[in-house]
């Protein structure tokens, strides 16, 4: 017979199956992107110092190894391998979070200082290692984390995948397929979360995208320049996206035998000046396309640059065929007439950078003085951008007209950029009237403003039946400036004469015998409250008035004198008693 206590204990027994099946399982939840650009923004990656990262993942692996008591033995090292059923903590996934990225870093700094062959095959493991360890994060994260979790936790390793792929140079299209697909998820999660989320996401897929179009650039697909792919690469990019257009560039090359200037052809024997041509080439087509309208200016400079780059490696590579050719004429002739032709595209494109200078210069001085944190102008700067353009075009144009034999092309050519240096004349004449306008020298700028008229019409004349419709539009616009600018200029300077006698009758009113030396003894710190000048009248070259050095001597009040009453009040006790007392002998007694 059983206690009703016994049948009440019997009633509470629960079945440990069916309380293990009541219970639900533990998600963890990681915002893996947060995490990651925490800790890389703040150890090292900013400066895209990988070390400094990479030490950073091993000391946190370390303290989260002895948090969790986690540890691979004292004396002889035993791995301790982490499953689905070792994760009872979030801090395990931290982990293999951090073991991934450690691997990664490690690769990245190699990848950086620059690998020969047997360094490459070791930075190739540590990519290796970093995809390990990013599958099997992901892998716990599909178990153990939330859905968010579970997601970017597969962003991480399909990025990894890529990076993988993408340093073997093997399977472009998987490793796109990878970079698509962390693309994917990120563009799905910046849609919702916080700020803070949504702007890491953005940033996440604009270092996803580079790779994107890298890889379909290499398979044939892409709609972006050369130039633009560079300039849009990361650290992982840059040394990889140059070396696979240098090997397009030589491949290209090897069928490219001449090079055509003006209707003459020049062989081109030395690879690498073939490659050093038809890198510029391939940068003034892409400064060419449809999209230039869209290139900044600073970009635009940049472009130039590397175009002058490429033509200077270029014509180095033909001086020095010209050192080892010996006496071989036809050869001699050959490189000296490619060099001439070098030398001209490069002088034809300062020529077009200068004017895109000008353009920007330009830009600049049309706008209003009141506008904040813009440098304006000055009439000055243009003058010296239009000195180079006239010199550029006289040297490119003597260059041109150097040969003997010149054929039909190479006259039109020296004709256009002649009269193109006489618009540039026009144009510096222009302002440099401008900068005598601004000096207050109103005979000079009326004079200089009708002589730029008067070489614009000249220019104009010359270029009625020219094809270039934007140089006349231009022209015409400085005509109808520098008549505009020449008619201001005379108004003014006859209003400017007719107000010298009203002047000069109000400075011999105001004058007075005294006045010189009491204005000479004023300063600037004397008349604070009164606006008038320190500086005196601009026609004269006087020190300025601002302080007297060395400054008047000033009376200055003496120390009060302070006299001890109390010393003559204060009777001190005798101090007889403590004095020493000389002992004295018998016969001292005696005789005192």
């Amino acid at each position: 017979m059983s206690k009703p206590g016994d049948q009440q204990l019997a009633d509470m027994e629960v079945d440990p199956s069916a309380a293990a099946e009541e219970k639900p399982a533990v998600r963890f939840s990681i915002n893996v992107l947060e995490l990651m650009r925490e800790a890389q923004m703040q150890h090292g990656l900013r400066q895209s110092d990988y070390t400094r990262y990479r030490r950073y993942c091993s000391a946190r692996l370390r303290r989260l190894y002895k948090s969790l008591k986690f540890l691979h033995g004292r004396g002889k090292y035993t791995r301790r391998n982490i499953t689905e059923s070792t994760v009872t903590d979030v801090r395990y996934l931290h982990i293999v979070f951090y073991m991934a990225e450690r691997a990664w870093s490690h690769a990245m700094e190699k990848k950086t200082a620059g690998t020969n062959a047997q360094q490459r095959i070791y930075m190739l493991g540590r990519f290796r290692k970093a995809v390990k360890w990013a599958s099997l994060f992901s892998q716990l994260c599909s178990v153990k984390g939330d859905s968010r979790t579970s997601l970017e936790a597969e962003a991480y390793a399909s990025y990894m995948k890529g990076a993988l792929f993408f340093e073997q140079d093997k399977n472009i299209e998987v490793a796109m397929i990878n970079f698509k697909n962390t693309r994917a998820v990120y563009e799905e999660l910046g849609k919702y979360g916080s700020i803070e989320n949504q702007l890491l996401c953005r940033q996440r897929i604009e270092e996803v995208e580079p790779m994107i179009d890298f890889c379909s650039h290499k398979l044939g697909g892409s709609s972006l320049q050369a130039h633009e792919l560079l300039d849009t690469a990361n650290d992982l990019l840059k040394a990889k996206m140059e070396a696979v257009l240098s090997e397009t560039r030589s491949q290209q090359a090897a069928s490219m035998t001449e090079f055509n200037w003006l209707g003459r052809r020049f062989p081109i024997t030395n690879a690498k000046t073939r490659v050093s041509i038809l890198k510029a080439q391939q940068l003034e087509k892409d400064f060419n396309g449809s999209a230039t309208e869209s290139i900044a200016a600073d970009k635009k400079l940049g472009i130039f640059d590397k175009i002058f780059s490429a033509y200077h490696d270029a014509r180095s590579c033909i001086r020095n065929d010209l050192a080892s050719a010996g006496n071989a004429e036809n050869m001699r002739d050959d490189l000296n007439g490619l060099d001439k032709a070098v030398s001209a595209v490069l002088g034809l494109r300062t020529i077009e950078r200068n004017q895109l200078l000008v353009s920007i210069a330009k830009s600049k001085f049309t706008k209003h003085r009141d506008e904040k944190n813009e440098r304006i102008t000055k009439p000055e700067e243009l003058v010296r951008l239009y000195d180079l353009l006239i010199q550029n075009t006289t040297d490119l144009t003597d260059l041109v007209s150097s040969g003997r034999n010149k054929n039909e092309e190479e006259n039109s050519f020296i004709h256009e950029y002649e009269l193109k240096g006489l618009a540039f004349r026009a144009e510096r004449c222009f302002f440099l009237a401008k900068s005598y306008s601004s000096a207050g020298k109103r005979a000079e700028a009326y004079a200089l403003f009708c002589h730029a008229r008067t070489l614009t019409d000249s220019a104009l004349q010359q270029l009625a039946n020219s094809p270039d419709k934007a140089l006349i539009q231009d022209l015409k616009s400085l005509c109808d400036n520098c008549r505009s600018n020449s008619c201001i200029e005379h108004a003014t300077g006859i209003m400017e004469e007719e107000s010298v006698p009203l002047k000069l009758s109000k400075g011999v009113s105001t004058m007075s015998l005294g006045d010189g030396q009491t204005k000479e003894n004023k300063y600037l710190l004397d008349m604070l409250e009164s606006y008038e000048s320190a500086i005196g009248e601009p026609t004269t070259k006087g020190p300025c008035r601002i302080a007297q050095f060395p400054p008047p001597f000033q009376a200055v009040p003496c120390n009060p004198i302070v006299l001890d009453m109390a010393y003559n009040a204060i009777e001190f006790p005798s101090l007889e008693n403590r004095m020493k007392k000389e002992k004295k002998g018998l016969l001292s007694r005696f005789w005192g």
